[in-house]
């Protein structure tokens, strides 16, 4: 085993210290992908079925990718563009008026993100100190969480359980943990339980917020895959930009997964916050694909079309569970479907979703992703590539046919 480097022991306790790199446990998430190159390996003759991928199958309209390459070509788009382009932020504002009817001032109340993630990096840089504590859902995306640790603050989770609705329990927060309680992050449609948020639950969370003085981060990147009604904003609920902000995504909703834009949206002075931290972490996405991406906000047929392939893919994903004992139903909205995980398999028992997901791939080459957070779930995908309804039929069919065999049990 090779000596340790000299500087070894300078490593930031954030991220193990001087245990930095020596750590043995496996994320979730890279286990699945171990296990997907394993089973590949040995049945190549068994083509994998993939519902474990979380980005969008296509690429960006045509029309958008076009709109870049010219703007790729313009001299003017050449250069640093630090906290975003006029031209984003009014085609966001507009987005957010025709859409949601939502009014904004894009000078003041919209600002560029390198994509969402980013966003939930800084914005806790924005209101954490030593001690604070973010509130966080769970499942859910743990980006906000991490650097709230990063910068000595605290996380405290909350649940999200399907007898209430997946809304988290805003009552049951000890009062020690509210008095030091900064931020609360949240995300409707929510990855990965699919659930939608109504006008009621986000009334309740902004008097919440007044109640307690903790300001609402609320992530919307999968807001135009909303089935159950009409997309609905935070912002569109009176009193939610006095509270906090929105974060938007151009990857769902637009295919453009990998194009690394997005914006925040909301109370001006949180805004002027993480444009200040942005400001001196990155010298902002290049002006072509904001250009781009402004086309593509100014465009509402794509969303539209994106939003009617993933209902009709999850409809039929639906469709072929139940047929097999899966206790699944449409989800209100994201491109994901949340399901109990079967409790076994013939007379094999599984403790969690994790054992469960690992013998459906090493079984069966069947690919999910296991939540075990707020009891054990599967998430299944419906981003996997087919070049037409016929080859998503023959998908489902074969879906069918696989599970059929194991003698799945359910609760």
């Amino acid at each position: 085993m090779a000596a340790d480097p000299w500087f070894q022991d300078l490593f930031a306790e954030r991220i193990g210290g001087a245990n930095y790199g020596k750590g043995t446990e496996i994320y979730k998430f890279e286990k699945i992908k171990r296990a997907k190159r394993k089973v590949l390996a040995e049945h190549p003759e068994r083509p994998l079925l993939d519902f474990g991928i979380g980005e969008n199958d296509d690429m960006a309209d045509q029309r958008i990718r076009e709109s870049l390459a010219r703007e790729a070509n313009k001299l003017e788009n050449r250069g640093y563009a630090d906290n975003g382009i006029m031209a984003y932020r009014e085609a966001a504002a507009e987005f957010m008026y025709r859409q949601f009817g939502v009014q904004l001032d894009p000078a003041t109340e919209i600002c560029h993100c390198i994509g969402s993630k980013p966003a939930y990096a800084l914005l806790p840089a924005c209101f954490i100190n030593p001690g604070d504590v973010t509130l966080m859902t769970v499942p859910g995306y743990p980006v906000a969480g991490t650097w709230t640790r990063y910068l000595g603050g605290e996380v405290y989770r909350l649940p999200l359980r399907e007898e209430n609705g997946f809304y988290p329990d805003l009552e049951s927060i000890p009062g020690e943990v509210l008095r030091r309680a900064k931020l609360l992050v949240l995300n409707y449609p929510n990855s990965p339980t699919g659930a939608v948020a109504t006008r009621e639950f986000y009334q309740r969370v902004i008097e919440f917020a007044h109640r307690h003085r903790i300001v609402i981060i609320q992530d919307a990147a999968h807001i135009l895959l909303t089935y159950q009604g009409e997309p609905f904003s935070f912002l569109q609920v009176d009193g939610a930009k006095e509270v906090g902000v929105e974060v938007h995504s151009m990857s769902k909703g637009f295919d453009m997964i990998g194009w690394r834009l997005g914006f925040v949206a909301g109370h001006p002075k949180i805004v002027q916050a993480y444009a200040d931290v942005k400001d001196n972490t990155d010298s902002g996405q290049f002006m072509a694909i904001q250009q781009a991406a402004a086309l593509a906000l100014r465009t509402p047929d794509i969303p539209q079309r994106i939003r009617a392939k993933y209902r009709r893919r999850l409809e039929k994903l639906v469709a072929a569970l139940r047929q097999v004992g899966f206790r699944c139903q449409m989800p209100g909205g994201t491109y994901f479907l949340y399901t109990r995980a079967p409790l076994a398999a013939g007379s094999r028992r599984f403790a969690t979703a994790e054992e469960a997901a690992h013998y459906l791939i090493h079984e069966q080459s069947i690919c999910t992703v296991p939540w075990d957070d707020a009891g054990p779930y599967l998430r299944f995908s419906v981003t996997y590539p087919a070049a037409d309804e016929a080859a998503e039929d023959a998908l489902m069919a074969e879906t069918v046919r696989r599970l059929s065999g194991l003698q799945l049990q359910f609760a």
